[in-house]
Parts: C-alpha cells; sequence; structure tokens
C-alpha cells in the first residue's frame, strides 16, 4: 500500500512539471501586441499574435510591447522666445511602436526618450520666434516637433503620428500687457469706424444738399422758362387781336359813316389821354394849338387814310389836311 501510494505521488509531480513545462511552452500574444523572444540571453524572434511555441528552459520573453497608438503627455517646460520672453509650454505626443527589436535594444526607454527629445526641439523652436509669432504659429510648431522626433525615433523603432502643443501660457504682466494692448486696438478701431462713419455722412448730407440745391435751381430755371414762354404767348396773343382790331378799323372805316365814327373816336381817345397826362404829374408840356383838336384829329385821319390808299405815300410834314366834317 505505502508502495502505491508514492508511485501516485510520483505520477502526480510529473504530470505537474509536464504541465508547467507545457504551459511555458506555449504562449497566446493577444492582438496589437508583439513580444521579444531570447534563447540564452540572446535574441531570437519576435511573437506575432496569436498562440507560438517557446523551448522550455532556453527561450523566454525579453520584452512586450503595444503596438497601438501610444498618447503621451509632455510634462510642461519653460521656454525662452526671440525676443527674450518666457513662455511655458506642454503638449501630447502621439506614438506608434513600429519596430519591436529597435525599440527593445535601441533604447533603455524609447518612450521617454522621445519626449525628452520633444521637450528639447520645442525649446528649439520657440526660441527661433517672436512672442507673437509662436502665440499664433501652433500648427508650425506641432509639425516641426514631429518632423523631429520621428527622425531620430526611427533608430528606436517609434513612429511619432503627430504633436499636440495643449497650452502656451506667457507670463502674467505679458498676458496683461496683451490685454491693454488689445483694448487699445479696439478703441482704435472703434475710433475708426466712428471718424468713418461721420464721414460717410457729411459726404451724404453734401450730397442730399447739393442735389437739393440742383432740383431748386432746374426748378427755377423751368418756372422762367415757362413765365417767358407764357409773357412771349400773351404778346403774341395782344399783337394778333391789336392787328386783327386794326384790321377791323380799316375794313370799317371804308364803309359808310365808318371815317366818321373813326374820327370821333380819334378825337375821344386823344382828349381821354391828356387828361390823364394831367392827373399823372403836376408838369405838363401841352403842344401851341391844343386848343385846335380839329386840325390833330384831322391829321391823325389823314394818316389814316394814306395808309389805307394802296400805294400812298406818307403825309410829309407841314402838309395841308383836308378839313373834317
Amino acid at each position: 500500500m505505502p508502495e502505491a501510494l508514492a508511485s501516485l505521488i510520483v505520477i502526480v509531480l510529473l504530470a505537474l512539471v509536464a504541465l508547467s513545462i507545457l504551459r511555458s511552452a506555449l504562449r497566446i500574444v493577444p492582438q496589437q501586441q508583439e513580444w521579444v523572444v531570447e534563447r540564452l540571453g540572446k535574441f531570437s524572434r519576435v511573437l506575432k499574435p496569436g498562440l507560438n511555441y517557446l523551448t522550455p528552459f532556453v527561450d523566454r520573453v525579453a520584452f512586450r510591447f503595444d503596438t497601438r497608438e501610444v498618447p503621451t503627455e509632455v510634462p510642461p517646460q519653460t521656454c525662452i522666445s526671440l525676443d527674450n520672453t518666457t513662455l511655458t509650454v506642454d503638449g501630447f505626443l502621439y506614438l506608434q511602436i513600429t519596430d519591436p527589436v529597435k525599440a527593445a535594444y535601441g533604447s533603455s526607454s524609447p518612450m521617454n526618450a522621445a519626449m525628452q527629445l520633444a521637450q528639447t526641439t520645442m525649446r528649439s523652436e520657440i526660441g527661433k520666434l517672436h512672442l507673437d509669432q509662436a502665440l499664433s504659429s501652433r500648427q508650425l510648431l506641432n509639425t516641426a516637433v514631429a518632423a523631429s522626433v520621428d527622425e531620430a525615433a526611427v533608430n528606436w523603432g517609434i513612429k511619432v503620428l503627430r504633436y499636440e502643443i495643449k497650452d502656451i501660457n506667457p507670463p502674467i504682466e505679458i498676458l496683461r500687457a496683451m490685454e491693454l494692448q488689445i483694448t487699445a486696438e479696439r478703441e482704435k478701431r472703434a475710433t475708426v469706424a466712428r471718424s468713418e462713419g461721420q464721414r460717410q455722412q457729411q459726404i451724404n448730407t453734401s450730397e442730399g444738399q447739393r442735389q437739393q440745391d440742383i432740383n431748386v435751381a432746374e426748378g427755377r430755371r423751368q418756372a422762367e422758362v415757362l413765365r417767358a414762354q407764357g409773357e412771349a404767348k400773351a404778346i403774341e396773343l395782344v399783337a394778333t387781336a391789336s392787328a386783327a382790331a386794326i384790321r377791323m378799323i380799316g375794313e370799317a372805316a371804308v364803309t359808310e359813316g365808318g371815317m366818321a365814327a373813326l374820327q370821333m373816336q380819334l378825337a375821344k381817345d386823344f382828349i381821354g389821354q391828356w387828361g390823364n397826362l394831367a392827373k399823372a404829374g403836376t408838369t405838363l408840356i401841352v403842344p401851341a394849338d391844343l386848343g385846335n383838336v380839329g386840325s390833330i384829329v384831322g391829321t391823325a385821319l389823314q394818316m389814316v387814310r394814306g395808309e389805307m390808299r394802296p400805294g400812298a405815300a406818307p403825309l410829309a410834314a407841314g402838309g395841308s389836311v383836308p378839313k373834317v366834317g
């Protein structure tokens, strides 16, 4: 019985040893991971995701690497710009292991090496720019840092995907000065905008006044033209009426009794006009033969007769006038 128990114990121990050996010989590598295997302390191979076999007591997994994109925070650091302004800059570095062998043997800490190089490059790039340029050139700085670190990280089996600046913080005094500058610039733009508005308003007002003056002048000109046209039309109508009246008087004078009526009208008009002259002023110049109204009327009739006869010559001065009546 003791011999059987001893045999059972030996069998169990052998089974445990076999399971332990089998467990150390078979390894399952997860997805997005790669393991570096060393044989007797020397690099042997890289295990890919899936089931892999290792030689017991000879091979061992020395390094395990995650091949996914790894974001690494770059701690804040102090940088000095070209105009001697102190800036505090931090960010994120996005890395990916592409060569596990170089990552295992190229550097003792590839991630830390990449981060340190990113900080050094950022200080160098900030030193090339003025403060305003550094604050407005984030994309330029990101590209420069990523390119510089990626070039050096090839030997470490690392691919730098991108670098992103998180914050760029100038000193408090610089921030206050920038705020004052921004306020002054905004006030300047507001003043310029107000002056431009006032200028435009004055231009619009003067243009409106000018157009108003033009309209008033045009209206006055048109009114003068219309008034002149009306006066001309009135004069034309008066002249036409006068000509028609004279023509009618001439036609009536050659009829029976027409000459006597004309004589009577001339005498009446003569006496009325002299009466009006006496009323209008205190001084009156009269002809020597004012009492001989018949002579004056006869002279007028003689002129009318001469005008009515075709081809008649005008009455000469001092000529005889036929007695009227």
